[in-house]
């Protein structure tokens, strides 16, 4: 019995190009390009259009792997196609980033500026002083690039300072009581 999520095909949409040779999947579109590995035992072809994955045995380990390499396809093929972002927003009084080239300087209430060069394959926008968006083609990718900026300085939970994804919300705690 194979994946229920490997059974399911992968649309390939106009302006993308896939090539597979053996194990090797890659993928060509408007936004970039991107590779894959696809894991020994599960065999892909294209099919009317579609990224079509197969395993060659029934094997546990296989099947495991199957839908974790749909999965990969699918977000390799809507990366480069689409692209992938996300929003940080900065929070707190003198808290703001802006644009030096294609890095990102931050004042986040240190006694320094800190800052952010772009990892391979990886793009910055600063829209105003409160907002960082990270866009890109690979999923992973942007969402780690996302996480280390959030990590210079996280949201706390009395004030809610700090940088926090833009659908994210910040439990917030009583202080202390006043006398």
């Amino acid at each position: 019995m194979a994946s229920h999520i490997g059974k399911l095909p992968v649309a390939i949409p106009a302006g993308v190009e896939v090539t597979i040779n053996g194990q090797e999947f890659s993928a060509k579109g408007p936004k970039g390009s991107d590779a894959f590995e696809i894991p020994e035992g599960i065999t892909a072809q294209v099919e009317n259009n579609e990224v079509v994955l197969t395993p060659a045995d029934d094997e546990r380990s296989t099947r495991a792997k199957h839908g974790l390499a749909r999965s990969i396809v699918a977000s390799i093929v809507k990366g480069v196609h689409d692209g992938y972002s996300k929003k940080l927003q900065i929070v707190g009084t003198g808290y703001r980033a802006q644009l030096k080239g294609k890095s990102i300087e931050f004042s986040l209430g240190y006694s320094h500026t800190i800052t952010v060069d772009p990892p391979e394959g990886i793009s910055f926008e600063v829209p105003d002083a409160n907002t960082v968006i990270v866009n890109g083609t690979d999923k992973q990718a942007v969402g780690q690039a996302a996480a280390n900026i959030r990590k210079l300085r996280a949201p706390e939970p009395y004030k809610g300072k700090g940088i926090k994804y833009a659908d994210e919300r910040i439990r917030r705690k009583a202080g202390k009581a006043g006398k």
